[in-house]
């Protein structure tokens, strides 16, 4: 089968110098990296979008650009580095090597993010796939010096692998430094609910890994002005339609782990966030996809 983008000498070099890395099937942790759960690399939208995200707070900026041919990587399309994430933490933590370059098949990344394993499962994945290698980022996050930046793709390149009979072996694809390295730094990752793939809404998903980025499990919780978290979000929509939408949210309370309130106190509204109390075990269950047992008499 080919290849899906063309191979520069640069990238083939690239393959040549490092070792590879095969994924382990199985109902593994989930992790994901504490940068890209507090800042807007992605698309919240399940529209195609074009139109890139410029972010500046303080020290730190952001710009995301995507190409017209496939549009810019998704808040779904970032599960298949969730998944990459917990392979690599999982296998640092059982002494095994790890590498940049990893050889999977569609099926474990489509049954460790609770999709769907036919055909369309696996077209979307190869579009997600296109949309992580093709969108481009600078960043100044973790540069030594804030006003220089680090240009990647979320993934330098991928292929899918044959026989020689055109039989599929399954998919190749190469992790750039930058995520890397803030994956196998252990203060970097937070484990999260495998229930966070059932949600089905950008803005939700991204509520999620913000309020478990910074709120944890702290007791007292955590809250935001929401015209700050309107700007951590990289939205197109205006801050009244955001405003709407957080509001259906609060309603719903689809998190798991946590319960949400807004306020409204000197002239703004805030958000407000709470983790719920759980069994130990229970949390150990959810944190591996597994349902917790009601234990009801």
């Amino acid at each position: 089968m080919p290849t899906a983008r063309p191979l520069s000498g640069r990238s083939s070099a690239e393959r040549t110098q490092l070792e590879l890395f095969r994924s382990v099937p199985g109902d593994l942790a989930a992790r994901d990296a504490q940068d890209l759960m507090a800042w807007p690399f992605f698309s919240l939208a399940k529209a195609r979008r074009t139109a890139p995200i410029d972010f500046r707070m303080g020290a730190t900026w952001i710009s995301v650009e995507a190409v017209p041919e496939h549009g810019m990587a998704t808040i779904w399309d970032a599960d298949v580095l969730i998944w990459a994430a917990s392979q690599l933490i999982e296998a640092r933590d059982a002494g095994r090597p790890t590498s940049r370059l990893m050889v999977t098949t569609p099926h474990e990344i489509l049954a460790f993010t609770r999709r769907g394993t036919g055909k369309a499962s696996y077209e979307r994945l190869k579009a997600a796939l296109d949309r992580l290698q093709s969108t481009t980022v600078a960043t100044s996050i973790r540069q030594e010096h804030q006003r220089r930046r680090h240009r990647f793709s979320w993934i330098n390149e991928w292929r899918e692998l044959a026989d020689g009979n055109g039989r599929a072996l399954g998919i190749e694809l190469i992790l750039p430094d930058w995520f890397y390295a803030g994956v196998l730094d252990r203060a970097l990752v937070l484990t999260i609910d495998r229930a966070y793939f059932d949600l089905t809404g950008g803005l939700e998903r991204w509520l999620y890994r913000i309020v478990r980025k910074h709120g944890g499990r702290q007791q007292g919780g955590w809250s935001f002005d929401v015209p700050h978290l309107y700007l951590k979000s990289g939205v197109l929509s205006p801050l009244r339609r955001f405003a709407f939408e957080l509001r259906a949210i609060v309603a719903r309370q689809p998190l798991p782990g946590y319960v949400l309130t807004l306020e409204h106190a000197l002239g703004r509204d805030r958000l407000n966030f709470t983790p719920v109390a759980q069994d130990p075990l229970d949390a150990a269950m959810r944190r591996v996809g597994l349902k917790p047992v009601e234990n009801w008499p």
